[in-house]
């Protein structure tokens, strides 16, 4: 009979406690010291004792091992990923549903679980939440959760979603400040939608459960030129009001508390043609993520690397080229304009137009490997290296979103490329290491 819970182990590291006991990859861990495990939380959560009573399965036979941590909650096993619970939504902005066909299948998955939420900071809905799982998320602390709210307005917010049958979410939002769980939501801008009055409205109903619900961002809708729903972009104006109402808020609950709350993504300043605040009133950047600060922490970055210059200022005889989006394009070239004007050091940087989701699509972090060589097929002449920001990859590998790698770009430009840290001290240590 086939177990209807445990975990998996997909790697066991060499030394560790888990291999000394003999488990072995394949094995399947079904509980801890009487605990059940139904997935990577589960371990986490009930692993954290000097003494490990586990219970297992190898090839259908049982086995009980003792297992005594070399450190707390460590015992040397990787589990394989659980599977993740679909949205069931069908939101009018989703991005998923405004990529073109022919892209790997991962980036096709929408997920909606709250597990994703907690261990990696994805944003869920809360549309497909059991009484079990909020149980469970209060019984295990599961916090901070990271929640797409959008509007407090139930009527639009369901409109929203695409999904008219969505619940309350302000009784969600209740139930996880009763339970002390901490939240970190945004809104994604849509005109029509949930902008002037309604952002009013939804930014004050979420004040209301501060300081569980920790921070609120405001993001705009993101648009490609495959949408399949009409829906309209946020332009200069929509931007510069959105900003205004979050700045009286802000005004406020500084004042109040000593930190914003609530904070504009970086695009709608840029969109909006207004200054960024000062890094200061960013606090900790609990959204940084979500694009929420990126730019003032990294012009403020690019102000404490007067020590690196000399290191790097042998490299006058080198040409660099790198690349950005559109909308960042601006504050790099400032940056690189600074280091030339200063120490003489080269660094072409090219503004790629992203041609594969649509010019409104202005990061770096959506940019295509064919963009990228279209755009600099020929600036490449008399550059010794090309820096390629680790944005543009997939996490931990040197892939694109269409599956073009950085050797492919490599050799259809022709020049070296090394892939860096997109920070200022990124930069800098790019050009230290190919002394």
């Amino acid at each position: 009979m086939q177990n209807k819970y445990g975990v998996e182990i997909e790697a066991i590291m060499p030394g560790s406690a888990a291999e000394t006991e003999g488990l072995l990859p394949g094995d399947l861990l079904l509980s801890i010291n009487g605990h059940r495990l139904n997935d990577a939380i589960d371990f986490m959560f009930y692993r954290n004792e000097p003494e490990l009573n586990i219970a297992a399965v190898r090839k259908g036979k049982k086995m009980s091992l003792k297992v005594m941590p070399k450190e707390a909650g460590d015992i040397g096993i990787t589990l394989k990923p659980f599977k993740i619970k679909r949205c069931v939504n069908n939101c009018i902005f989703c991005f998923v549903s405004q990529l073109p066909k022919g892209l790997r299948k991962s980036l096709y998955i929408k997920d909606e679980d709250y597990r994703m939420s907690f261990l990696y900071g994805n944003y869920m809905t809360l549309t497909n939440l059991s009484a079990q799982d909020k149980k469970r998320i209060a019984q295990q602390r599961l916090s901070p959760l990271y929640i797409s709210v959008h509007s407090t307005n139930k009527v639009i917010r369901n409109t929203l979603l695409g999904n008219l049958k969505a619940g309350d979410v302000l009784k969600e939002l209740k139930f996880f400040k009763e339970n002390k769980i901490r939240m970190h939501v945004q809104i994604v801008l849509c005109p029509g939608y949930n902008d002037d009055k309604e952002l009013q409205r939804t930014i004050r109903d979420l004040y209301g459960f501060y300081p569980y619900v920790s921070s609120i961002a405001v993001v705009p809708v993101g648009i490609t030129m495959h949408r399949k729903q009409t829906i309209k972009p946020v332009e200069k104006e929509d931007a510069a009001r959105a900003l205004d109402i979050i700045d009286s808020f802000q005004k406020r609950f500084r004042k109040k508390h000593g930190v914003s709350v609530v904070y504009g993504a970086d695009e709608l300043y840029i969109k909006g043609g207004v200054s960024f605040p000062a890094l200061s009133e960013y606090g900790e950047l609990p959204q940084i993520e979500n694009g929420i600060g990126m730019v003032p922490l990294f012009m403020s970055q690019t102000k404490r690397i007067s020590r690196q210059l000399s290191a790097v200022s042998r490299q006058r005889k080198k040409k660099f080229l790198t690349f950005t989006g559109t909308s960042f394009y601006p504050h790099l070239k400032k940056f690189t304009d600074r280091l030339f004007e200063k120490e003489g050091i080269n660094i072409n940087v090219i503004a790629v137009e992203n041609t594969f989701f649509g010019k409104a699509i202005t990061v770096a972090g959506l940019l295509t490997g064919r963009d990228i060589i279209r755009a600099l097929s020929d600036k490449t002449d008399g550059c010794d290296y090309l820096f390629v920001p680790h944005t543009v990859l997939r996490e931990g590998e040197d892939i694109l979103l269409d599956d073009t790698s950085k050797d492919d770009i490599e050799n259809a430009l022709g020049i070296k490329v090394k892939v860096i840290d997109s920070t200022p001290e990124g930069l800098m240590k790019g050009m230290e290491d190919v002394c």
